[in-house]
């Protein structure tokens, strides 16, 4: 297949718009949409074609309740690394937890059966690489259907390991919140617009 400029034309639209979503509508994600949203993250390409993401997807309040707790003690714990910027980091929007109609507890299975093994040998660390990849993909189709995204990164993850009672061979990897973005019109980075870190290039290196 040949794409077009067009199509390059959208996918640097989706790029440019692929935001870390944290604040919500309240308004829920249709069932066929999530439907949608599930089949594209399985068109994510795996090492080996071991496919090692595991999604939960978390409906139960209590649960919930259980990770927005343990985001709120790791949370205190990062912004005591912050001293002299301790007053700002508390005033930033880390996660939408508490707006998220749709939330997804991703987890990496360390020595899956699909694939035998096959390009992991030297490098098992592709099985964590490959949810990864399947994570920006579901982030991409996400904008594609107007729908945010933000991954929770300040969580422990053993307490989140013990907490959704995970197999013993299960990594956890992240904690995605879903839905319509509160700022529908601004693709500007929330820590650039806020002035804690602007966007910048890194440099390619030629050897």
């Amino acid at each position: 297949m040949q794409f077009t400029p067009s199509d390059r034309e959208v996918l640097h639209r989706l790029l440019a718009w692929r935001r870390d979503v944290r604040e919500f509508q309240p308004r829920p994600v249709a069932e066929d949409l999530i439907a949608r949203l599930h089949a594209a993250m399985e068109l994510s390409p795996s090492v080996g074609n071991s496919r090692p993401w595991r999604v939960i997807r978390v409906e139960d309040g209590g649960l919930r309740a259980q990770v927005r707790a343990q985001f709120a003690v790791t949370n205190a714990e990062a912004a005591a690394v912050y001293d002299e910027r301790r007053a700002e980091y508390e005033r930033l929007v880390l996660a939408g937890l508490d707006t998220a109609p749709l939330q997804l507890a991703v987890f990496t299975a360390l020595d899956p059966d699909a694939g035998d093994g096959l390009g992991r040998q030297s490098m098992p660390e592709t099985l964590e690489q490959s949810t990864a990849m399947a994570v920006y993909t579901l982030w991409l189709a996400a904008r594609a259907e107007n729908v945010g995204l933000g991954m929770v990164s300040i969580l422990d993850p053993d307490a989140m390991t013990r907490l959704f009672a995970a197999p013993a061979d299960w990594r956890f990897s992240a904690y995605l919140c879903l839905g319509y973005p509160l700022r529908a019109d601004d693709d500007t980075p929330l820590l650039h617009r806020v002035d804690w870190q602007e966007n910048t290039a890194s440099a390619w290196q030629t050897r």
